[in-house]
Parts: structure tokens; C-alpha cells; sequence
């Protein structure tokens, strides 16, 4: 397994994690991931740490704390070997202060996480959403009051827009707080927004990318063809209309470019569309995820290989959107002093 540097920080990852969401299945959204408990859990586990992938990555609101639960009984008596990734801001109660980026809340909900997944801190902690109601100065002030009891070592964001990232940023710097050094952003062959604004920013702010949702909702998966119904077991029966929209006509073109790679390299689709990430300028660590052992081999053979840089540009073409605006005002009118990142 390849280990990569978190954005501006000392701390090294590897190149892909894993995410809890599909254990323990509690309500509609999370049955529909997947209903792994604690002996699956363990195993998932251990060929993810025969594999050298050792971060794990979860949120309060899996499962109603359940997949924590369930993450910190399959790491009992190895939590050395492990980095934990969680998060919260979303709702976790009935109450008025059950929700957002508070003092009051995510020392709240960090407490809680520790309890569940059973040990003394956390190693990437990220706020699950950007909360515009609470002072950006009160969420890392608290964070650093976290940081400093030793209850969290490092924080990141997820599902910032660019100016949230960087008022944030400013933010610490002007009051000595904790920094941002992760990005947790959706980012996949089928949804390639992260590169209009957040990536440039990554790259010159030192942010890292942690990629959620890497096969853009379980549409990359192989299974999700032009012409032909959803699977049975599909995901997108109960969760299509949550997740990242794209266009049916759009993902069958990126699907007919993974078909022709697949036979030109013998990999899966999945395994492609992951290797395709794991070249892409900030990306640090992306997530897989898996309901069994066999899909979790698979996903793991997505790294020790390449792409070739024709496949990458093939890729690159299928995937294509029209840039918005002001993007492609700034590369097609002023390209000389505004190059695009990749």
C-alpha cells in the first residue's frame, strides 16, 4: 500500500481507506449500504490491515452511532495499528443543540465518538458539513481546545464549498488554530466538480483530498449499463435521489471508455475508476467501501498499477463537463495567466 502525505501535515495515509457506512444498517438510508456487524466488521478489518490499509473512516450519524460502535469492537486490542477518521456537524438529536459546528456540539459529539469507538482520541477529525450559524472563530477554537486535551490529533472539513475552505483557513492562521488538512469531498469519474475551484485550492493551500463516494454513488460499478434495469441489489433503488445527480447519457459514455480500458488492462471497472482518482493532483486517500470480502478484494486491486497516460487522457474525455462560469471565462480568455490545475 502506498502511504501518502495529509495535505500540510506531518501525518502519512494510505492511499485508500476504508469507510464504515455500511455497518450495522440502522434506518432505511444505511440498510440500503449495507448491514455488516461486528464478526463481518472484524474480518473486513483484518484483509484491509493484511493490505496495509490501516484508516478507517466513519461518522456519528452511520447508522445512529452504530457503525462506530461496531469499528470500535473490530479494532479492539490493535488500535496502534490503525488510524481513526470520524465526523460530525450533522443532526444527532432532538435538540436544539444537537446539530452543527458549535462549542457545544462537537465537543459533545467527540466525547460520544470516543465512547463508541472505544479509545482515547481520534486521528482525523473532520467536520461532516459546513455550518454558516455558528462563528467560523467558535468551531476552531473549539477544535483546538480538542486538539490540545489530546482527544482529537488532526482536523479536515467535508462538503465545503472553496470560500468556506478558505475563510477557515484564513481564520487560523490569523488566530493560530488548528488548520484544515484534509478536504473529505465526493469526487469520481461521474461527478469531476471538485476540480473547478477546491482542487486549485488544495494545491495552494495544502489541503488534501479524502474522496468519498469514489465510484460516483455505486454508478461506476460495472453493473449500471445503457439499456439495461438497475440491479436488484443496487443501492440507487432507495438512495439515487440523494446522492450526486449526473446524466444518464453522460455515465453510459464514461462507462463505455471503462469498458475498453478494462480489456486493454484486464482490471475491473471499480479498480480503474479508483486508479484514475489516485492519480489526480491533491487526492491523498480515497475511501472504498465494501459489503463483503469479496468486494473489498477487489477495490483493494486498484492500487499497484497505473494507468497509462493515453488511458488517463481517454478517461479525462469521457468524463468531460462544460466548465462554468467563471472558469471558462478565465481559461479560454485569459488562459495564459490562468492554466488549469491538471
Amino acid at each position: 500500500m502506498e502511504y501518502r502525505r495529509l495535505g500540510g501535515s506531518g501525518l502519512s495515509v494510505p492511499a485508500l481507506s476504508f469507510g464504515t457506512g455500511t455497518f450495522g444498517g440502522k434506518g432505511e438510508l444505511f440498510a440500503a449500504w449495507g448491514t455488516t456487524d461486528v464478526k463481518e466488521a472484524t474480518r473486513l478489518v483484518d484483509i484491509c490491515l493484511e493490505a496495509g490499509l490501516t484508516m478507517f473512516d466513519s461518522a456519528d450519524i452511520y447508522s445512529d452511532g452504530a457503525a462506530e460502535q461496531i469499528l470500535g469492537e473490530a479494532i479492539k486490542g490493535r488500535r496502534n495499528e490503525v488510524l481513526i477518521s470520524t465526523k460530525a456537524t450533522f443532526r444527532s438529536g432532538a435538540g436544539p443543540n444537537d446539530v452543527g459546528s458549535s462549542r457545544f456540539h462537537l465537543i459533545n459529539a467527540v466525547e460520544g465518538a470516543l465512547k463508541r469507538l472505544q479509545t482515547d482520541h481520534i486521528d482525523l477529525f473532520q467536520l461532516h458539513g459546513f455550518d454558516a450559524k455558528t462563528p467560523v472563530e467558535e468551531t476552531l477554537s473549539a477544535l483546538d481546545d480538542l486538539v490540545r486535551a489530546g482527544k482529537i490529533r488532526y482536523v479536515g472539513c467535508s462538503n465545503f464549498s472553496g470560500w468556506h475552505l478558505m475563510k477557515s483557513l484564513d481564520v487560523a492562521a490569523r488566530y493560530n488554530l488548528p488548520r484544515y488538512a484534509a478536504h473529505q469531498a465526493y469526487y469520481s469519474l461521474a461527478g469531476r466538480d471538485y476540480e473547478w475551484e477546491l482542487m486549485p485550492l488544495g494545491l495552494d493551500q495544502h489541503v488534501g483530498a479524502v474522496v468519498w463516494s469514489p465510484l460516483g454513488w455505486g454508478r461506476l460499478t460495472g453493473k449500471i449499463r445503457r439499456g439495461q434495469p438497475l440491479p436488484e441489489t443496487s443501492r440507487l433503488h432507495k438512495t439515487a435521489e440523494i446522492g450526486p445527480p449526473i446524466d444518464d447519457e453522460h455515465l453510459y459514455r464514461i462507462v463505455d471508455a471503462l469498458d475498453e480500458i478494462a480489456k486493454e488492462t484486464g482490471k475491473t471497472i471499480p479498480q480503474i475508476a479508483l486508479n484514475w482518482l489516485l492519480q489526480r493532483p491533491t487526492v491523498a486517500s480515497v475511501i472504498i467501501g465494501a459489503r463483503d470480502e469479496a468486494q473489498l478484494r477487489q477495490n483493494l486491486g486498484a492500487v499497484g498499477w497505473s494507468l497509462t497516460g493515453e488511458q488517463v487522457a481517454r478517461l479525462d474525455a469521457a468524463s468531460e463537463r462544460p466548465a462554468p462560469w467563471p472558469y471558462w471565462h478565465q481559461r479560454t480568455v485569459f488562459s495564459e495567466r490562468n492554466p488549469p490545475p491538471v
